[in-house]
């Protein structure tokens, strides 16, 4: 009876387990009602026409009614995305997408992003952006009702202040906020203790981690054109697919708003692009906006801090998230909220820190959004700058008029002088908290340089145009971080545009294009040390020294013809990558052994074109590509696949050439590295950019309806 009893028992167990896990496996099936949905959606009225490239242009009676049709067709392209946008910004990713999504659920509930939007919501934004969310999650809600079997568990309804929660959780991560939160949660702390005041402190964002990316952002005044024609380049460089891949669309509105550009998955408004009388082009900075507290903790009362010579309790809280397994198998994760005076804290084995961060709780930035998109001239625009409530990302701006800019945009603490910021804190004084920042006033703004020209590429913004035009360093505390380092595009930008007085529109664009790395760059130097190597320090190995030969031969340009830029580039780059990264130096001699093993690996040879390695893949294409890692052409990898080829995954992606010409009519036109359906491989616009793409050609964007609907190829309202 005893066998039969144990054997009944595993037979159960088994029996069990094996629905459990047919249960797991079947699809899930997100039930809800549609009737709603569709009800919200008759609020609003709307015209989207798909131009010949399937470029959604969105015509409505209301700012309100645009903002609907633009979450409608964004969502016919990448709703995927969106959805993944939506369940991130509530802490809610890791049910889809497992232990990889877990830290941003964690983060988004440690940071206090909707304890942030439920307070201020209604207080801090106005109407009409709160109404341009809203109409944004209708436009998603109405896909939803319209495709139940797209939809994924958690998502709908979708809400207006999901939009703006994802630029309270977005935004921070633009300066590198996350890294000084991975930074604690390594096996060991990071940093030295800064215990007092010291004549070494300083603060250079260079030390700081450097993601690999960057953007270029060009502006140039009719006094340096050669037609007398103002010209703005918005050049953005991100990831290809995902939550920050631009998409193009054209918006007009009977109320004002008449913008074309690029949006984000989410995003209800243009992030970078131009109205008839402005644009701007945004890239990355990496200013110090983030410090670290170390927590002296009670030890007969772990759950106080030491502050200003007493104890203070911690807020506690619990931060909780469901973690998904196995198809529908979620296990439910729970994780302790701390917060002190300095802001959000964390325990860790090797202390107890709390994180203070610009950013924290900032609601505004779809309100200062939503008024650069509307601006009609300068003075407009800079007043939506002044509102701060883009904690960082840099902006070169141009107009009709002529006028043209470069904002170091950082909203920088004021913190005690003489301290090393770039280390960690003491956490138990009051006067190292800091509580106010510099106002826009005192940000870096070059504004119309006698040099008629700015260029942003992710670089020093003490160097955006030529000398003497220049702001000053010196005038700007240390303690703001702002960095210091030169890519070789911010080299070559100054070189072509600041070397050119009288710029024709044809060199305008082929500047842009440009693929040559600068007799100045870390590239150059990394090779020169190479060539330097004797043959002994190279074990006199016969590869080794016939890939100096090859090398010798490079003229520093990434062509996709070329024989010699593969060696050049796949030494150079790991190395570069190291220092943008702050992560530990790569020998360049070390860099150079192992791509003339990997290419001997993969190709067979040390001088296979750079073509052959460099690869730019879509669906079923696979073409050579020119340009490469941090040249103006910039099309990005930085680790060799199992082919022993750079997979073109970042850089160059929406490209915007924007012309006002004398008389102030404007004239743009752009291009896509993919087409306008992000997901859909079956539709004819998934790849039919790539083509114009590598040929480095681009389409005129229509301004006008009319010269939209001649060669549309579809015109129609959300759900007919």
């Amino acid at each position: 009876m005893l066998k039969r009893a144990i054997a009944i028992f595993f037979l159960t167990l088994f029996v069990g387990a094996g629905l459990v896990l047919l249960w797991a496996l079947q699809p899930e099936r997100v039930a809800f009602d549609a009737a709603p949905l569709l009800a919200a959606a008759r609020d609003y009225e709307v015209r989207i026409v798909r131009d010949a490239w399937g470029v959604p242009h969105i015509h409505g009676r209301r700012d309100a009614d645009v903002a609907y049709g633009l979450a409608f067709a964004h969502s016919e392209d990448d709703f995927l995305t969106i959805q993944k946008v939506l369940l991130a910004t509530r802490g809610r990713l890791a049910s889809i997408d497992g232990f990889d999504a877990a830290p941003i659920d964690f983060m988004v509930q440690w940071m206090g992003v909707w304890d942030a939007v439920h307070e201020g919501y209604e207080r801090e934004l106005s109407p009409a952006t709160r109404a341009i969310a809203e109409a944004y999650a209708v436009g998603v809600n109405h896909y939803a009702a319209l495709h139940p079997d797209e939809v994924l568990p958690g998502v709908v309804p979708a809400t207006g202040k999901d939009l703006v929660a994802g630029f309270v959780l977005k935004m921070p991560l633009f300066y590198g906020f996350q890294q000084t939160l991975l930074e604690l949660f390594e096996e060991d702390r990071k940093r030295e203790l800064a215990l007092q005041p010291t004549e070494r402190a300083f603060h250079l964002g260079d030390d700081r981690p450097q993601p690999p990316l960057g953007s270029n952002a060009v502006a140039v005044a009719p006094a340096r054109s050669a037609d007398g024609a103002t010209r703005l380049l918005v050049n953005s460089h991100q990831p290809y697919t995902g939550p920050v891949a631009w998409y193009e669309v054209r918006l007009h509105s009977e109320e004002g708003w008449d913008v074309a550009g690029g949006v984000f998955p989410g995003s209800p408004l243009m992030l970078h692009g131009t109205n008839r009388h402005l644009g701007w082009a945004s890239t990355v900075n990496q200013p110090d906006l983030s410090d670290v507290y170390v927590l002296e903790t009670d030890p007969a009362d772990p759950d106080r801090y030491r502050y200003d010579g007493g104890w203070r309790d911690f807020e506690k809280g619990e931060a909780s998230f469901a973690v998904r397994l196995l198809g529908r198998l979620r296990w439910p994760a729970r994780r302790e909220l701390l917060r002190s005076a300095h802001g959000p804290a964390l325990r860790r084995p090797h202390g107890t820190y709390a994180v203070r961060f610009v950013g924290e709780g900032e609601l505004r930035a779809l309100e200062q959004y939503y008024r650069m998109n509307k601006a009609t001239n300068l003075d407009e625009w800079l007043a939506a700058m002044e509102l701060q409530a883009l904690p960082s990302v840099n902006f070169v701006y141009a107009d009709r008029e002529g006028n043209i800019g470069y904002v170091y945009n950082a909203r920088s603490p004021k913190r005690k002088p003489g301290w090393d910021w770039q280390a960690y804190l003491p956490g138990d004084r009051s006067d190292l908290v800091w509580t106010e920042t510099h106002p826009f006033s005192e940000t870096p703004q070059l504004l119309n340089p006698p040099s008629h020209f700015v260029v942003s590429a992710n670089h020093d913004p003490f160097r955006a145009t030529s000398d003497p035009h220049n702001l000053a360093r010196e005038d700007y505390e240390e303690s703001r971080g702002i960095e210091t380092r030169m890519t070789n595009r911010a080299l070559r930008a100054l070189e072509l545009y600041g070397g050119d007085a009288s710029i024709t529109a044809e060199e305008f664009r082929a500047y842009k294009y440009d693929k040559q790395y600068s007799e100045q760059s870390e590239a150059r130097r990394i090779v020169e040390e190479v060539l330097a190597a004797s043959p002994e320090e190279l074990g006199r190995d016969p590869d080794l020294l016939r890939g100096q030969e090859i090398l010798s031969g490079w003229d520093l340009r990434a062509d996709a013809s070329s024989r010699s830029a593969a060696l050049g580039i796949v030494t150079a780059t790991p190395v570069v990558v190291a220092m943008m990264r702050g992560a530990d130096p790569v020998p360049s001699i070390d860099a150079y052994r192992d791509a003339v093993a990997a290419l001997l690996r993969h190709h067979g040879r040390l001088d296979p074109t750079w073509g052959e390695v460099n690869r730019f893949r879509r669906g079923k294409l696979d073409l050579p590509a020119d340009g490469g890692p941090d040249v103006l052409r910039a099309l990005e990898s930085f680790v060799l696949d199992d082919h022993g080829t750079y997979d073109v995954r970042s850089g160059d992606c929406f490209v915007m050439f924007v012309e006002w010409d004398r008389a102030g009519a404007i004239r743009v036109e752009t291009i896509h590295q993919y087409g306008s359906a992000t997901l859909d491989a079956g539709s004819p616009h998934y790849a039919d950019q790539v083509p114009l793409f590598l040929q480095e050609k681009t389409k005129p964007m229509p301004w006008s309806l009319d010269e939209v609907l001649p060669t549309a190829t579809r015109d129609y309202a959300p759900g007919s």
